[in-house]
């Protein structure tokens, strides 16, 4: 199907397949939006648009992956960047702007089109959902709620090697202005975690119930056949004492550093161990290093690891990455306090060790001694003795690990896909 492409203050046709109402009395006219789309909502839109009677579009920018089968979607580009001389603390309500504007002229034409929604499902994050309301004011708002600001508590200023300056703690004080106008517009909101939700002004908490969205439980599990194969052509294997860790971009964020020192500690303390990092070198959340072109690059001048046993095997398809998670005999996650990733939930799904952070939110779902191991974030030695302890007593981790697998059940996408048809009713 071709697929309109909306350039904010201009006019475009709209191509959509199956426009109009659904067929069926009861069913819903539901427009989901995400700027990369499907980002999180990828099983509710293929769950929603499978029912009968049920029309189910999408709206996400023209650099949106999209959804496989899925035809409805419709991406949108933002007029312009915000300029380059504007007060960097007005820059990200600027840029949410423009996304809202993009959207609302997709929309407008979506509507023109004669699809009018029941239900709309946002992400807020980036601004696509500030005028929803203007182009379809009776139209259900359900927002995900997945981080507020923070300038104590949380990740901004946890690590005292990045620290935070006053005109940091002003500048995101801006920022938050359009998640709290989000709240303000939504009929209600969601957020994946109860630490997540706490992060959110008290006088609007009550607007969010936690949820989380879903993993895929079902297509995850231990599989004792699991072999990973590196570049340096070793192939690795269930009971094998392989380290993992996974992120979308290696960064301090998720406690690459941190992961990189104690690496070093545990490959002298175990000289059998191999290590899998996943990831790119990119920058998803923070700044990237001043000195080094990327934080991989930065940390292997700190540290001293053997290139035999460390594999760096960038961005990979997902079933490779999920042979990385079944072959996994310690899966490491750090995190500052900050959103919880799925790639844990993943993981512990999947039947690995979990050697986790103690931070929030992990400890919200990883329990020390019964589903996995927390560890302090800074404590490097800790780190590497856990783990070492982890690959040395892989008969004592069997307990931990089936647990772990039943626990992240209770994260599965049917428990994510029953909430939000509550939410997205009128009835909470």
């Amino acid at each position: 199907m071709k697929k309109a492409v909306v350039k904010a203050g201009a006019r475009a046709p709209v191509v959509l397949s199956g426009a109009g109402q659904p067929s069926h009395a009861n069913g819903k006219r539901v427009l989901v939006m995400h700027q990369n789309f499907p980002g999180q909502f990828g099983h509710f839109a293929r769950a929603w648009a499978a029912r009968p009677g049920w029309d189910v579009r999408a709206l996400g920018r023209d650099s949106a992956p999209g959804l496989p089968g899925f035809d409805k979607l419709m991406r949108y580009r933002v007029a312009r960047e915000p300029h380059v001389h504007q007060h960097p603390y007005l820059r990200q309500m600027e840029a949410a702007t423009l996304h809202g504007q993009a959207t609302a002229r997709a929309m407008l034409e979506i509507r023109r089109e004669g699809f009018v929604p029941d239900v709309i499902l946002a992400h807020p994050g980036w601004g696509e959902a500030l005028y929803a309301k203007d182009v379809f004011p009776d139209a259900r708002l359900v927002h995900l709620c997945e981080w507020y600001y923070n300038a104590d508590g949380a990740d901004l200023g946890f690590d005292p090697e990045h620290p935070i300056s006053f005109d940091d703690r002003a500048r995101i004080r801006t920022w938050n202005a359009q998640h709290a106008l989000n709240l303000v517009n939504c009929d209600v909101a969601v957020s994946p975690t109860e630490w997540q939700r706490s992060r959110y002004p008290e006088i609007l908490r009550p607007k969010i119930v936690m949820q989380h969205e879903g993993i895929d439980t079902e297509g995850l599990g231990p599989d004792p056949a699991a072999t990973v194969a590196t570049s340096n052509g070793t192939l690795l294997k269930v009971g094998d004492p392989v380290i993992t860790y996974v992120a979308r971009n290696l960064e301090p964020y998720r406690g690459f550093h941190i992961f990189m020192r104690a690496l070093e500690r545990i490959q002298k303390a175990h000289p059998g161990c191999h290590a899998i990092v996943v990831g790119g070198d990119e920058v998803s959340y923070g700044s990237p290093p001043r000195d080094a072109a990327n934080w991989r690059e930065k940390m292997l001048r700190e540290v001293v690891l053997d290139p035999a046993r460390t594999h760096f095997m960038g961005r990979i398809p997902r079933a490779q990455y999920l042979r990385v998670l079944q072959v996994s005999a310690a899966h490491v996650y750090l995190t500052y306090p900050f959103v919880l990733s799925w790639s844990m939930l993943e993981a512990m799904a999947a039947g690995a060790l979990v050697v986790g952070s103690n931070t929030a939110p992990v400890r919200e779902v990883l329990h020390e001694g019964v589903n996995g191991r927390l560890v302090d974030f800074f404590n490097v030695e800790a780190i590497a003795k856990t783990v070492v302890d982890v690959l040395e007593t892989p008969q004592a981790q069997w307990p931990l690990r089936k647990q772990a697998k039943l626990d992240a059940g209770k994260y599965s996408r049917d428990a994510g896909l029953a909430r939000y048809d509550q939410l997205i009713s009128t009835a909470n």
